[in-house]
């Protein structure tokens, strides 16, 4: 177990590099990792349910404890980057797939990587932490909603299908996290060493599988679709930081609030795309999450030196 622990570490420590090694294999391997694509939702299942494992109580009183910051952060979040995306969509020609996979993107809750960055950028982690699990918890209704309103005219939406796709995928999962917490505290207490070793995986197999399936889009269109990811993961940091000041919000919460508005679950945008659009469709959010890990590591280094 001390073994897995000590992997599971390094394993985290160089999340971005094993995110951009197998995005690399499935493009080399497309025939190998396409078959992975049917695990997806699977896939992304577990890495909500080692979510729901970690979460805890203190994990929610920090909500009540400073609701005006947190509502920040969950509005930076939701509104930030599904505008964002849909500005990018009308102003960069792309197909009509790949502008609903942006837009999917941007409307998707925090990611959980957001959090170790906001830790690193030396931020507010509680905060982070905070609006990260607010955020999760109001995908279901919010999500569909956004992507109905933003991305109907690229693709038929069915709000409906994709709530339950993300009560399926993300809140029951994380239910069941919280339930093994109060049944089995040991085994939970136990396993928390190994679970970035099992979110790692489970997210890299998704990019992997993402870039297999649509190989042949990436391709043609796959530097297009990539400054499109850059540019709206990098302007969610920068207006997230610049609206958290604006609010008056000290620097440890604006670089929670810019890290946790430019990071999304890419993870849970892949699995709606793949199952609700196409593979093409996922491809922005299998490109996102290479890039943000890639990026919020570059800006955690650099918010870390700010306010010394």
């Amino acid at each position: 177990m001390m073994v897995l622990a000590g992997l599971s570490r390094f394993v985290g420590k160089s999340f971005a590099f094993w995110v951009l090694g197998f995005a690399a294999l499935g493009f080399l391997l497309p025939d190998v990792f396409r078959q992975l694509t049917p695990w997806i939702v699977t896939l992304l299942g577990i890495i909500m349910f080692g979510m729901g494992l970690t979460i805890s109580g203190r994990d929610f009183a920090e909500v009540f404890r400073r609701p005006g910051q947190v509502g920040i952060g969950v509005g930076s979040q939701f509104l930030i980057m599904p505008l964002l995306a849909f500005g990018l969509t009308r102003i960069i020609p792309m197909p009509p797939e790949v502008a609903a996979g942006v837009i999917l993107v941007g409307c998707c809750p925090g990611g959980t990587s957001s959090n170790v960055m906001t830790y690193l950028a030396r931020g507010d982690t509680a905060l982070s932490v905070a609006c990260t699990s607010v955020t999760t918890l109001l995908a279901p209704v919010v999500t569909p909603f956004l992507v109905l309103m933003l991305a109907r005219e690229y693709l038929p939406v069915d709000a409906w299908a994709m709530f339950q796709s993300i009560v399926k995928v993300v809140l029951l999962p994380l239910a069941l996290g919280l339930l093994a917490q109060r049944l089995v505290p040991g085994v939970v207490a136990r396993a928390i060493p190994v679970l970035p070793l099992v979110s790692v995986t489970g997210i890299v197999l998704i990019v992997a599988a993402v870039v297999g399936a649509s190989k042949g889009a990436i391709l043609q269109s796959g530097l297009m679709i990539f400054g499109v990811v850059v540019l709206h993961n990098l302007l969610g940091f920068l207006i997230g930081f610049l609206a958290a000041r604006a609010a008056g919000l000290p620097l440890a919460a604006r670089k929670a609030i810019a890290i946790e508005t430019g990071m999304q679950n890419s993870g849970l945008a892949a699995a709606l795309a793949t199952t609700h659009f196409s593979p093409l469709a996922a491809v922005p959010a299998a490109l996102f999450s290479v890039w943000h890990n890639i990026s919020g590591a570059i800006a955690a280094s650099i918010m870390a030196r700010m306010g010394r």
